[in-house]
């Protein structure tokens, strides 16, 4: 089977073209193919597929977590798979219609001199602000901004105790918004001082999110440029997060503490994000990068 290994500033994931090949177990294949010791290595598996009968799409996305769990969108996935099907003749469209497990996603992207895929706009769609609906087990009438979440933690669990909240000065206030995935986002003044590898599992299994959650601690700089960091639901600490850094631009017009165009700038690199507010989508711009192809022989 011929794999492309691609990523977006540093999400990278083992993609397959599923116009030319099969996989019959994704499932049980993501764990082993995205194994950084023993496997190609990456965040997870992405497969590229035809868009299912009656979908208006040029083409489906399918993405697994390193530990197998089916994900429903991946903001920097999605660039990535636009370029495999662009730049592996798959489909030329501009705009792409994708099909995720979100909805049909439209992107615009740009080429390079060599008609090689660069930069990619996606629509990220509307975020979903229903606590019901992100889901987040917190039975308000209201969307979940600047909620007090330290009266939910026992941080006893966590080898890292809790004087990191005073070092790193993070607000123990969660401001909840999904984007066809869970998200939550809390701010802090020094993002690097969080204990990520500790207070991510805690937060990301907390009962609090039934459906886990992507976890994200964001630094404000100014109104248009913050830093960010992440534990991705399934898959652990990445370098980026499409969707994460799509919510904590919705986050940060919520809060107040950013406004609606900003500037991310996350481990691997930087992603510019866009939202009107209200009833608008979520539109984000970066850059998609193949890296190699190879066979994998399992």
């Amino acid at each position: 089977m011929q794999f492309i290994k691609m990523h977006g500033i540093g999400n990278d994931y083992v993609y397959v073209n599923g116009f030319v090949e099969s996989v019959t177990d994704p499932v049980t294949l993501a764990p082993v193919i995205a194994d950084r010791h023993t496997g190609v290595g990456g965040d997870g598996l992405i497969l590229l597929l035809p868009a299912e009968e009656g979908v208006d799409a040029h083409v489906r996305m399918r993405m697994f977590n390193a530990d197998g769990s089916e994900s429903e969108m991946c903001g920097n996935g999605i660039r990535c798979v636009c370029k495999l099907a662009h730049d592996h003749g798959v489909c030329d469209a501009n705009p792409m219609k994708i099909q995720t497990g979100n909805g049909v996603l439209s992107l615009e992207y740009t080429v390079d001199a060599n008609d090689k895929l660069d930069q990619v706009c996606v629509n990220m769609g509307k975020p979903i602000l229903e606590p019901v609906k992100v889901p987040v087990a917190i039975d308000v009438p209201h969307p979940i901004v600047n909620y007090d979440l330290s009266q939910h933690l026992n941080w006893a669990k966590t080898t890292a105790g809790d004087a990191w909240i005073e070092h790193s000065g993070t607000q123990m206030r969660m401001t909840c918004v999904s984007m066809g995935n869970p998200h939550v986002t809390l701010y802090a003044n020094d993002v690097s001082k969080i204990p990520l590898e500790a207070v991510g599992p805690l937060l990301e299994k907390h009962p609090l999110f039934p459906a886990r959650i992507n976890v994200h601690f964001v630094q404000v700089h100014s109104d248009d440029q913050v830093t960010m960091r992440t534990w991705e639901r399934g898959s652990g600490i990445t370098l980026a997060c499409g969707t994460g850094a799509s919510a904590v631009c919705v986050s940060g017009v919520l809060t107040g503490n950013s406004g609606s165009k900003i500037l991310a700038h996350l481990p691997g690199g930087d992603l510019t994000l866009q939202w009107a507010g209200e009833d608008s989508p979520v539109f984000m711009t970066g850059p998609a990068t193949e890296v190699f192809t190879g066979d994998w022989p399992g």
